[in-house]
C-alpha cells in the first residue's frame, strides 16, 4: 500500500528524516510537513480533505471529474487543486490531469500544553 504521512514537522526533524537516510541507506515512509498546526488546518480545510478523499487511488482525474465526484464548482476545485499541488500533497500528471498517488494517508500531530 501506498501510503503517506501528513504532519507537524521542523528543521530538526526534516534533518533527522534526512541523516537516518543517509546512515541506513532504508527508504524512509513518505512524509509531508507542514511547520504547525495552524498551517496545516489551513491548508487541509474540510473542502480540499473531501477532494483528496475522493482521489485516494482514484488515478489520473481531470479537474472536471474531481469536481464531478465532490458535487463542486470547476472554479472552486480548481483554487483547491493548485493549493494542494503547491504544498507537495497532489501531483501533476504528463497528460495535463492531477492525481493524489496514495492509496491511504496518515495524519500524525501531538497537541501540547502551551
Amino acid at each position: 500500500m501506498n501510503e503517506v504521512t501528513i504532519g507537524i514537522t521542523n528543521r530538526e526533524s526534516i534533518n533527522s528524516r534526512f541523516m537516518a537516510v543517509f546512515d541506513t541507506g532504508q527508504k524512509q515512509s513518505q512524509f509531508i510537513g507542514f511547520e504547525s498546526e495552524e498551517m496545516l488546518w489551513k491548508t487541509l480545510t474540510l473542502k480540499r480533505w473531501q477532494l483528496l478523499k475522493a482521489m485516494t487511488g482514484a488515478g489520473e482525474l481531470s479537474i472536471r471529474e474531481v469536481a464531478r465526484r465532490v458535487d463542486r464548482d470547476v472554479k472552486a476545485v480548481h483554487g483547491d487543486i493548485t493549493t494542494l499541488l503547491h504544498c507537495g500533497l497532489l501531483d501533476k500528471a504528463n497528460s495535463g490531469k492531477v492525481i493524489f498517488p496514495y492509496d491511504a494517508v496518515h495524519v500524525d500531530f501531538m497537541l501540547r500544553a502551551a
